[in-house]
């Protein structure tokens, strides 16, 4: 049983856990014996923290008496640019590696502890989040259990690597201009950003303070959802956080997707696309269809211009926010990191306020085509898992960026702010995953979630197992 344990989602865990077939100590002890023997080669994780174990005891009292909390026993690794008391909040970069172990929580990581999670480990990540790849030269890259040699997906690669790789059943991510998504398609799981304001940042190292969101990765949009619940709601710490009532998530789920409206923005998802991507993206489409979803296509035209309006905004505000951080870091940072911090003082104020009346345009015209539809569906990326020290790649009979091709479809919705999912939904002749993304109005994430939780009845693609 105990081997067996690695395998289950969080939903199952929960399962198993209440009805005392395994205790939250052996699920600990199994993933971490996981971690131990096979991360060597996933290298996901940074390091293992050593309260887990009480908080696994801690889960199995309050299961024996009837207190558990809804993730009672459920072990949840944390990406490492959020604080966690007693390790070392390492962000991905050398430059932190002497910091000083956390003193409390992030706000996020508390609301995981409060609802009974054991939080046990941290997560290998592009430094200090500012990449959509997730190689990381000095510190490791985190391999795509899925594919040898290809990037696992930036920013949150470990976090994604390991739920992928049955090394931890759910973790915690942020995202900025996809750094959930991405690795959630190209590592064949599920993961959310959340509205922004939705989850609390507090305790989370920033990157872009009008772009960054926290959320949740794992196995199913039904275990996404179970996280969410926990994550969500208003923290008076955060002054972004918003003030708006959390529903209950998973009451949604089981909803049908007959009369589910979902629009397609076809001129932005046509080209250039891999055809692969391509031929799983008209898939996914047609079986909402046959599960009785009405797909027509939209028109958001601001969409063709989001990678300039995410470029200036994030090198602008990663400019100003992470310069005082590491003004005190000497050469630790990388190469890569200081290129883009040098870029972002070229984006004057004028490009910087340009690109926020074009991101409200974008937010309108979004809203627009939403306001007759209950979901937007695209492919969550444009392009599979490309190899590592890729720069370039041939889609549609052009070089395109290897940066812009990967954040091309997630990016337009960390300037909206609104709800974006991605979930399994193919896999290319060699074996590699393919990603859906549906994204929904502000603060409808349980709209969203019942679509992909209806896809995914449909659909065994969340279910497959990497080779790795």
């Amino acid at each position: 049983m105990t081997v067996g344990l690695v395998e289950l989602s969080v939903a199952e865990l929960r399962e198993t856990l209440r009805t005392r077939r395994a205790s939250a100590v052996e699920v600990l002890a199994a993933h971490v014996a996981a971690v131990r023997e096979r991360d060597v080669r996933v290298h996901a994780f940074v390091q293992l923290a050593d309260d887990a174990h009480a908080a696994a005891r801690a889960a199995d009292a309050a299961l024996r008496d009837g207190t558990a909390g809804p993730l009672a026993g459920i072990p949840v690794a944390v990406k490492d640019l959020f604080a966690v008391r007693g390790l070392v909040r390492g962000n991905g970069s050398p430059a932190c590696a002497h910091d000083p172990p956390a003193e409390r929580d992030a706000a996020a990581v508390a609301r995981l502890r409060a609802a009974g999670a054991v939080v046990f480990g941290t997560t290998h990540m592009h430094e200090l989040a500012f990449g959509p790849t997730g190689v990381n030269p000095a510190l490791g890259t985190p391999a795509n259990p899925w594919g040898e040699g290809r990037v696992p997906g930036g920013s949150s690669s470990g976090s994604g690597a390991a739920v992928a790789a049955r090394l931890a059943p759910a973790a915690l991510g942020s995202d900025t201009g996809g750094s959930i998504r991405i690795p959630a398609s190209f590592c064949g799981v599920t993961g959310l950003k959340p509205t922004y304001g939705r989850v609390s940042r507090g305790g989370m190292t920033p990157l872009a303070w009008s772009l960054d969101h926290a959320g949740p990765i794992a196995r199913t949009v039904e275990d996404v959802a179970l996280l969410l619940q926990a994550l969500a709601g208003h923290d008076p710490a955060d002054p972004t956080s918003a003030r708006v009532p959390v529903p209950d998530y998973t009451a949604a789920l089981g909803r049908s997707a007959r009369g589910l409206r979902v629009g397609v923005p076809r001129a932005f998802t046509a080209a250039p696309i891999d055809p692969e991507v391509g031929r799983a993206f008209d898939a996914a489409l047609a079986t909402l269809a046959a599960e009785g979803a009405v797909v027509r296509d939209v028109s958001i035209p601001s969409l063709a211009y989001a990678g300039a309006m995410l470029g200036a905004t994030i090198l602008a505000e990663s400019a100003s926010g992470l310069g005082p951080l590491l003004a005190r870091a000497g050469d630790g940072p990388s190469v890569e990191l200081r290129v883009y911090l040098e870029l972002g003082k070229v984006v004057t104020a004028r490009h910087y306020v340009a690109a926020q009346r074009l991101r409200t345009r974008l937010y309108d015209e979004v809203s627009t085509a939403l306001a007759t539809t209950d979901v937007l569906a695209m492919p969550a990326t444009i392009l599979p898992a490309p190899r590592v020290g890729e720069l370039s790649v041939r889609l549609d009979g052009a070089d395109v960026g290897v940066l812009d091709a990967i954040c091309r479809t997630t990016g337009p919705f960390n300037l909206t702010g609104l709800p974006a999912l991605a979930l399994p939904c193919g896999t290319t002749g060699g074996g590699l995953p393919i990603g859906l993304q549906l994204v929904g109005r502000a603060f409808a994430e349980a709209d969203v979630l019942a679509a992909g939780q209806a896809y995914q009845r449909a659909t065994d693609w969340h279910r497959a197992r990497p080779p790795l």
